[in-house]
C-alpha cells in the first residue's frame, strides 16, 4: 500500500492511496481457496473445484468483495498510521482500477481539533431561586376547579350563548354529499371553546332548545385533511338541550377527586410540584449562561462536515415543522418576512454553536474520565418510556436492539454530567427570583428568532407560557404520578 498526503488545510486532510495489484490479487486468491472448501458443483468433489472455474463463477463477486474490504481496511490503516482523529467518516472516491491493475483511490478527512478548555474555576454563574407563592397555587387550583367543572341543564327556558353547552346532532354536507366524519349524535359543544371550524360555534349562539338550524361554513384552507381544505359546506343542526356551566366548589371533596386527602394536602403537593418545574427552568437557566460563557471563551476550529450535518437536521425538522403547519405556523414573529437564505443563515448560526459546544463538552468528559453508567442509561430509557403509555414495553425494546438510538439516550446523560462538572469547579452564587424573571430569555432583544428557540430552557419550549406551565403542574396532581 501506498499512502500520499496531497492536502494538508486547517482540519482537512486527503491523501491518494494506492494498492497494488498483486496485494488485490493474494487477497482474491485467497478468498476463492475458502469458497473451493464448500463449492457444490456437478462434477466435482468438494474442495477438488478446479480454480480458473470458480473464478469464471465467482470472480466478479469475489472481486466487488474484496475491493469493498481492501479500500476498508487500508484506508482505516492510512488513518492509524498518521494518527488522525477523524470527525466524521471519510469520503473515498475510487479513481482508477481495471482488473489486474493497481487500485487507486482518494480519502478526505476532516479531523477533530485540538481543544484546550479554559480554567473552569475562573467563570462564574448565577442560579436563580423561585418559590411558589400563595397566588401561584391560587392560580393551579382553580385552573384545576375550570377543568373539573360539570355542566347541568339550564333551569329555564332561554336562548344560547357563550360558555353554553350544547347537545347536538349534526350532518355536514359538501355539495349536497355527507362526508366522512361530519356527522355526530348527541354531541356536547361548548360555545366559545373554538373546537369547531371558525364560524360554527358562532351561529348557534342565540339558539333554543328544539330547534334546527342549517350553518353554512368554510373549512380552512390549511385544514388538515386535504380532501376538506377551502370547501365550502353545510352542517345540519338540532338542538336537543342546553346546558350551563357549574363552578367546582372548592373543598377537601375537590381534593378528594385529585388523589389528595384534603384541600391542605393539595395545596401542599401542588406548591411541590411547582417548585420541582422551577427547579428544573432555573437549571437550563443555569446550563445556558455557563454555555454561553464556554461558546466565548474558546475559539477553535469546527469541521465544516459535521456543521453540515447539524444544520441539515436542524432545517429538514423546520421544513417538516412546516409542511405540517403551514410557513406561518413555523414561524416565529421575529422570522415574518424573512428569506429561506435569512432563515438558514440563523440556523447554520445556531448549528456552528451546537457543533462547537458539543466538540468541547466531549473532550472536557473524555478527557476528566466523565461516564455513563448502564443503570443511568436504563433510567433515562425508563423515564422517557412513561412518555408512551400502554407502549412502554415497545418502546424501551425498540432502544435496546438499536445501538444507534442508545447512544442518543446516552448522549443528553453525558452532557449534563460533564456540565456538572464543570459547574463544581466554577464560582456559582445564588439569586431569589419571581417566576417572571426566571421565565425571561436572556439577551433576548438582541437575537434572532432561532436564537431565542436555542436559548429557551427546555422547560419553557415545552410549555410556551406560564399559564401552561402551572396547566402541567397541576394535571400532575390529577394523576398523582410528568414530561420532558
Amino acid at each position: 500500500m501506498q499512502v500520499v498526503e496531497t492536502k494538508n488545510e486547517g482540519l482537512l486532510r486527503e491523501y491518494a492511496i494506492t494498492l497494488l495489484a498483486s496485494e488485490i490479487e493474494e487477497k482474491v486468491d485467497f478468498r476463492i481457496e475458502d469458497i473451493r472448501k464448500t463449492a457444490n458443483i456437478p462434477g466435482f468433489r468438494p474442495g477438488k473445484v478446479p480454480t480458473a472455474l470458480l473464478k469464471q463463477r465467482y470472480g466478479k463477486s469475489v472481486m466487488g468483495e474484496v475491493l469493498e474490504q481492501a479500500v476498508s481496511e487500508s484506508s482505516r490503516q492510512a488513518i492509524e498510521d498518521n494518527t488522525l482523529r477523524p470527525a466524521m467518516q471519510p469520503n473515498i472516491e475510487i479513481t482508477k482500477f481495471e482488473e489486474g491493475e493497481d487500485l487507486e483511490y482518494t480519502m478526505a478527512v476532516e479531523i477533530m481539533p485540538e481543544i484546550q478548555p479554559m480554567d473552569f474555576s475562573k467563570i462564574e454563574v448565577e442560579r436563580l431561586v423561585c418559590k411558589a407563592d400563595e397566588k401561584e397555587v391560587d392560580e393551579t387550583i382553580d385552573r384545576l376547579a375550570q377543568q373539573y367543572r360539570n355542566s347541568e341543564p339550564i333551569k329555564r327556558a332561554r336562548k344560547s350563548k357563550k360558555g353554553d353547552v350544547l347537545v347536538i346532532d349534526f350532518k355536514g354536507m359538501i355539495d349536497g354529499e355527507a362526508f366522512d366524519g361530519g356527522s355526530a349524535e348527541d354531541h356536547h359543544l361548548e360555545l366559545g371553546s373554538n373546537q369547531f371550524i371558525p364560524g360554527f360555534e358562532d351561529k348557534l349562539i342565540g339558539t333554543k332548545a328544539g330547534e334546527s338550524h342549517s350553518v353554512p361554513v368554510t373549512f380552512p384552507e390549511e385544514y388538515g385533511a386535504e380532501t376538506l381544505a377551502g370547501k365550502d359546506a353545510v352542517f345540519d343542526v338540532e338542538i336537543k338541550e342546553i346546558r350551563e356551566m357549574v363552578d367546582t366548589v372548592v373543598d377537601d371533596e375537590f381534593a378528594k377527586t385529585l388523589g389528595q386527602e384534603s384541600l391542605e394536602e393539595l395545596r401542599k403537593s401542588i406548591t411541590e410540584r411547582l417548585e420541582q418545574d422551577y427547579v428544573s427552568l432555573s437549571r437550563e437557566r443555569l446550563k445556558r449562561e455557563l454555555l454561553d460563557i464556554l461558546e466565548n471563551e474558546h475559539e477553535f476550529e469546527v469541521p465544516p462536515g459535521m456543521v453540515d450535518a447539524e444544520f441539515d437536521s436542524i432545517w429538514n425538522q423546520y421544513e417538516e415543522t412546516r409542511k405540517q403547519q403551514g410557513a406561518e405556523g413555523a414561524e416565529d414573529a421575529e422570522d415574518e418576512g424573512k428569506s429561506d437564505d435569512e432563515l438558514k443563515e440563523d440556523y447554520r448560526k445556531i448549528s456552528l454553536r451546537r457543533v462547537q459546544l458539543g466538540l468541547l463538552l466531549t473532550e472536557v468528559g473524555n478527557s476528566n474520565k466523565v461516564e455513563v453508567s448502564a443503570e443511568e442509561v436504563n433510567r433515562g430509557l425508563m423515564t422517557e418510556a412513561q412518555k408512551y403509555p400502554g407502549r412502554e414495553k415497545e418502546f424501551i425494546e425498540m432502544y435496546r436492539n438499536n445501538p444507534e438510538a442508545m447512544a442518543t439516550m446516552r448522549a443528553p446523560i453525558f452532557e449534563e454530567k460533564v456540565v456538572d462538572f464543570i459547574l463544581e469547579l466554577a464560582n456559582v452564587t445564588e439569586r431569589e427570583v419571581g417566576i417572571d424573571e426566571l421565565m425571561q430569555i436572556p439577551n433576548a432583544d438582541d437575537d434572532t428568532a432561532a436564537e431565542k428557540e436555542e436559548k429557551k430552557p427546555a422547560a419553557k419550549k415545552k410549555a410556551a407560557a406560564k399559564p401552561r406551565r402551572k396547566k402541567a403542574a397541576a394535571k400532575k396532581e390529577e394523576s398523582a404520578e410528568d414530561e420532558s
